[in-house]
């Protein structure tokens, strides 16, 4: 949600800003905006509502020079996609520009003190209020050179660099701000350097050689660096070309850690697909692969984990498990529910992120949390992760991005391993949460009572699944040909029972997420307490079937849609005769272990909904509304 990236170098401070936010875009966006800054010409700033291409192109027609600049993309939060609420703003009478992602929750109150000052606002956003408080510090340091002079020594020493002013002004703004955010600012008379802070909203920090860049994630930095520093909540960073200084908001200078990139230019490039949604479609089978490589130990008939942090004996004494999570992962979490409790034998709840932040359920001495999540900074799975670990219960995450917020606060947990997801419609992400979820269950299971011929055949099972969805992905040609079919439906009902339910639920959120099509999943017996008034010659219903042992009760169902004149397509196992006589459509995908089912019936789901936004000419990696990481409430 929302991007930032800068530099501070000897180059064209342009050229990496526009390619960063190219590789933010996955995040979401309405808006953008670029600002640089010389020592002969000062300012230049450009703005653009709509994509990055058109501020591409302004910047073309008109270029702009410096060597230090910032640059964001913006996902509405206060105001209206305009030019006025992008992002950068300047603060008081051009002395700084910030960018900023989050929300101030306090915004109200400060600018009616900054109004009252004098400050005049041009925009409705919160960031506004972010840029003039820091001009407003400034002035009060300055008028005050007794109190600067104190603040500066009690947060740094002394004031021997000559940004310190700078960070005593940032910091001083920061301290009166409620809410969360990732900001970077730029000063005027300080062409060299850029301030930037965190809280909530991730920001990391890439090492050039003579040179220094910033970002929201590790993408826009691979190809010009793969030196990388994370920066934690609470820090402060001042950034110029030849050095990187760190900053606690409290506590004053910290020691960073300068890590190795993982990231790989294959890995943020398109390759031969026309989308990334398409490519991570089909980098499922490997995506898969990697989640298990060193962790199935035929062995033990077990899984193996490295970052779980809690002993065997610790995990038998565990009572009950509950997940959290938000969107697609919330659909992992049920699947993981369905598992542990048919493997392990423990108790699952499954909640809403979101909700259980502000509920204050009763939670036994023996329950474990985990957090899923593919960007590991969901804001509100972080809220709720954090008032569990509070309350004094072990937290571990389940996420795909090594060094964000998730993954460090919590107690221990599982890398997806999947690689960079780009597409905001999560795909090989949600296949990989659900891959880890079955191996968690295989591992709990056989810590307690699961039999060692059990665990083996469980571990043979997934050692197939990558070769499975190869053969599911066959299906891309009917899916494409059956969404052209119903190419024009307003209306699609998803339904599964069991295991597949959840996979009835995934496949509509990723239907209505790129194609704006109206879709509902649902337990396919409860289908007729209510749903089937919904059913006509214009309601496709979408049944996943594959044999289970209530295969029979769901052909019942499929009886009932189709004595009401509603078309059925059907994604049943490969062979199944049975069903063909009812449904108007099949996709047939491999015959495998019901336990297994979700990671192969969900592909054909993913197809199908990448073929009726790509008929319907939708922007499928940018769907409208929707970011990649939601760290906003």
């Amino acid at each position: 949600m929302c991007g930032i990236v800068g530099y501070v170098g000897p180059g064209k401070a342009t050229e990496f800003l526009l390619e960063g936010l190219r590789r933010l875009e996955y995040r979401g966006y309405d808006s953008c905006g670029v600002a640089t800054l010389s020592k002969k010409s000062g300012w230049s700033l450009v703005k653009q509502v709509g994509r990055i291409a058109g501020l591409a192109e302004k910047i073309h027609d008109s270029p702009i020079g410096g060597r230090t600049g910032v640059g964001h993309t913006r996902w509405a939060t206060h105001g209206p996609a305009t030019e006025p609420n992008a992002h950068p703003h300047v603060g008081g009478d051009g002395r700084l520009v910030v960018v900023h992602n989050g929300v101030i929750e306090n915004y109200q109150k400060l600018k009616a003190r900054l109004q009252g000052e004098g400050y005049v606002f041009r925009s409705a956003t919160d960031t506004e209020v972010i840029a003039h408080l820091i001009d407003s510090c400034w002035n009060r340091l300055e008028l005050d050179a007794a109190e600067a002079k104190h603040e500066i020594a009690s947060g740094n020493g002394a004031a021997h660099d000559p940004t310190d002013l700078l960070v005593e002004a940032v910091r001083c703004a920061l301290k009166q701000l409620r809410g969360t955010y990732g900001l970077a600012v730029m000063f005027r008379d300080y062409p060299d350097a850029i301030v930037a802070a965190r809280l909530g909203s991730p920001l990391v920090v890439g090492v050039g050689d003579g040179e220094h860049y910033l970002a929201s994630d590790g993408s826009p930095l691979v190809g010009y660096t793969d030196k990388i520093v994370y920066l934690a909540d609470s820090q402060i960073a001042v950034i110029t070309a030849d050095a990187l200084r760190v900053l606690h908001l409290e506590e004053g200078h910290v020691d960073h850690l300068v890590e190795k990139l993982e990231l790989q230019a294959q890995d943020v490039e398109l390759g031969p697909y026309p989308h990334y949604m398409l490519k991570e479609i089909f980098e499922q089978p490997e995506s898969l692969r990697n989640g298990m490589r060193g962790r199935l130990s035929f062995e033990d008939a077990s899984a193996r984990f490295g970052g779980l942090n809690l002993t065997p004996q610790q995990l038998r004494g565990v009572n009950k498990i509950i997940l959290t999570a938000c969107g697609t992962s919330w659909h992992a979490a049920l699947v993981g529910e369905y598992l542990i409790e048919k493997i392990a034998r423990i108790p699952v709840e499954v909640e809403y992120a979101s909700e259980l932040r502000y509920r204050n359920p009763p939670v036994e001495p023996g329950t474990l949390i985990f957090a899923i999540t593919q960007s590991g900074e969901t804001l509100d799975t972080l809220a709720a992760m954090r008032e569990m670990k509070r309350k004094g219960h072990p937290t571990l995450a389940i996420c795909n991005v090594v060094g964000s917020t998730i993954a460090k606060e919590a107690d221990g947990g599982i890398f997806l391993h999947a690689g960079p997801e780009i597409g905001v419609a999560s795909t090989k992400a949600y296949t990989s949460q659900v891959l880890v979820l079955t191996l968690l269950a295989l591992y709990l299971g056989r810590l307690r009572h699961l039999g060692y011929d059990e665990g083996t055949h469980i571990l043979k099972t997934l050692e197939r699944v990558p070769g499975y969805v190869e053969k599911a992905l066959l299906t891309d040609s009917e899916c494409r040909r059956i969404a052209a079919k119903y190419l024009h439906a307003t209306n699609i009902l998803y339904l599964g029972r069991q295991l597949n339910f959840p996979t009835a639920l995934e496949g509509a959120l990723k239907l209505k997420e790129i194609s704006y099509v109206h879709a509902e999943g649902y337990p396919a017996a409860e289908m007729k307490h209510g749903p089937i008034a919904l059913v006509d010659e214009e309601t496709p219903s979408l049944f996943i079937m594959p044999h289970s042992a209530v295969y029979e009760k769901v052909v019942a169902n499929v009886e009932e849609i189709k004595a009401r004149g509603g078309p059925v397509i059907a994604v049943v196992e490969e062979g199944d005769t049975q069903i063909r006589r009812l449904a108007d459509d099949v996709i047939e995908i491999p015959r495998v272990d019901e336990i297994v089912q979700p990671l192969v019936s969900i592909v054909p789901l993913q197809l199908l909904a990448y073929h009726i936004a790509t008929l319907k000419n939708r922007d499928v990696d940018k769907p409208r509304n929707l970011a990649k990481s939601v760290t906003v409430e």
